[in-house]
């Protein structure tokens, strides 16, 4: 996958290795002093990898050099490929060292500062995928960037042999086309272009547009497994339900099917557990729907290993950990899997009693931190609205008010620390006592579509629209539909990245 440098950057010589920096610079490579696995894993390549915090971008400054920012995870192939043919490539450490910052980034442990950087590389480059490699400025604005590089590519210049002196050498001489660049391509999402008025019509219309792109995804076999097609698929299934449209069902079994297949394919390898807990919701509604048993068998069959895996061992996340929950929860009701259910109860208790402090809310890191209290800054919006739904569906199933009071009291927080007055919820709470984790950038960024989990502003108004209905008070509809209001206008286009917010949307509206 490559970008058209062309279109950011003008052609220039090829600076030579040598730089201003010498081989053994001012900085050394700090991931052995990370939090996670996939940075920590990088501790002994040649690249002098910085975490992502403000000291590095202060580098950036004092060095006076642009930043090379690499995102990636664990359950990324292209992420693994690229960190042992390219990464461990001596010639190219010392080439990064010698004329960028460069930063690393778990995707999973910084969903925000991923989710930021992929929309950037998407209008940068037309690109969608992982690994992100972006080209930033000294105070974090994109001005180049795409997906995988490969290490050399002399016949097209693209390969990062080539493209890393060339960009060095334009943020050098051109500075000022840089900087005006970077400036305009600060993330729309979330700002007052993406305001719009939710109807009933903008949501059927984006129905078609879910199921005319899932339809293509099927064709090419990239709905193989994601979280993101999952959804797709359990809008379809309840949208037909509700319209009584035959081709949306057909669209969504066909693409259901697809995923099982390929589960079944994988010999002696499961796909990635979010992966998993999106596939069992979508069975248990599959099976709703249709009444076919094979779609019962085969949810309740990847629910029974799923729960086994309750809590899991190594480092997790408190949001991806609370969705896999949440998921398990409404597959065992459905299928009629009470032990699920009590695994899953049990692994909400652990997530709580690990992460949730009343009042400050859940920390976005489960493991190697110190216990949840009132100096522990405060997570993701994610991490928060996550929560609340695994709570609010243990309530529902379980009846247990203690479930809904934490529900109600991360929603609260939510309100508090997330809002913008504008409408929406940023993806972090910028709080006196969370300056020194902050975001390096000055922007505070929301997002709503859906991408390894479900969009963080649409599962709050999902989460608002549920709670309008438990609790019988007509504000928290106001707040859901001011939220999607919010991002009403950036729904063309949108494609199954909508599925979450048009589900939230329709239960929002009700019915047309």
């Amino acid at each position: 996958m490559h970008t058209r440098f062309s279109r950011i950057v003008c052609c220039a010589a090829v600076l030579p290795a040598a730089a201003c920096i010498g081989e053994r610079g001012p900085f050394i490579n700090r991931m052995a002093q990370t939090g996670t696995s996939y940075l920590a894993r990088a501790a002994r390549q040649p690249v002098r990898w910085q975490p992502w915090g403000r000291d590095a971008f202060a580098l950036a400054a004092k060095l006076d050099r642009p930043i090379l920012l690499y995102i990636g995870s664990d359950a990324c192939r292209w992420c693994a490929e690229t960190d042992r043919a390219i990464y461990t490539d001596p010639e190219i450490g010392a080439l990064i060292n010698s004329l960028f910052v460069p930063i690393r980034v778990d995707r999973d442990e910084r969903p925000d500062v991923a989710q930021q950087y992929q929309a950037s590389v998407e209008r940068l480059a037309g690109l969608r995928g992982w690994p992100i490699t972006v080209f930033l400025t000294a105070d974090g604005a994109p001005f180049f960037g795409g997906t995988y590089f490969p290490a050399d590519d002399p016949i097209t210049g693209r390969g990062l042999k080539q493209l890393l002196p060339e960009v060095a050498k334009t943020y050098r001489d051109q500075r000022p086309f840089i900087e005006q660049q970077a400036a305009s391509l600060r993330h729309p999402e979330g700002t007052s272009a993406s305001r719009g008025v939710l109807r009933p019509a903008l949501v059927q219309q984006g129905v078609v547009a879910v199921a005319r792109e899932l339809d293509e995804a099927v064709r090419t076999r990239a709905a193989a497994g994601s979280v993101m097609h999952a959804a797709a698929v359990s809008l379809l299934l309840s949208e037909s339900v509700r319209s009584r449209d035959t081709a949306l069902l057909v669209s969504a079994l066909r693409a259901l099917d697809l995923m099982l297949d390929t589960t079944a394919g994988m010999a002696g390898e499961d796909p990635p557990r979010l992966v998993r807990a999106a596939l069992v919701a979508s069975l248990a509604t599959a099976w709703t729907v249709t009444g076919e048993q094979r779609y019962r068998e085969s949810g309740r069959t990847l629910a029974r290993r799923l729960a086994t895996e309750l809590p899991p061992g190594g480092s997790v996340f408190a949001d991806q950990e609370a969705y896999i929950i949440e998921r398990l929860m409404v597959a065992a009701a459905t299928l009629g899997e009470p032990v699920v259910g009590r695994r899953a109860r049990a692994g909400l208790d652990v997530l709580l009693q690990d992460t949730y402090a009343r009042g400050w809310g859940v920390r976005h890191a489960i493991a190697g931190m110190p216990a949840a209290g009132a100096t522990t800054p405060q997570g993701l919006l994610q991490d928060q609205v996550q929560v609340a739904a695994a709570c609010l569906a243990a309530h529902q199933f379980g009846k247990e008010p203690r479930y809904l009071d934490v529900a109600l009291d991360l929603t609260a927080i939510v309100e508090r620390g997330y809002a913008d007055s504008l409408g929406g919820y940023y993806d972090v709470a910028i709080l006196p006592t969370d300056a020194a984790s902050a975001p390096a950038l000055g922007d505070r960024t929301k997002h709503v579509f859906d991408e390894v989990l479900p969009g963080p502003n649409a599962v709050a108004a999902l989460l608002l629209a549920q709670l309008t209905q438990v609790t019988s008070d007509p504000s928290y509809r106001r707040r859901a539909q001011a939220a999607l209001d919010a991002f009403a206008g950036a729904m063309d286009g949108a494609g199954v990245r909508a599925s979450t917010f048009l589900a939230a949307a329709r239960q929002t509206l009700g019915k047309p």
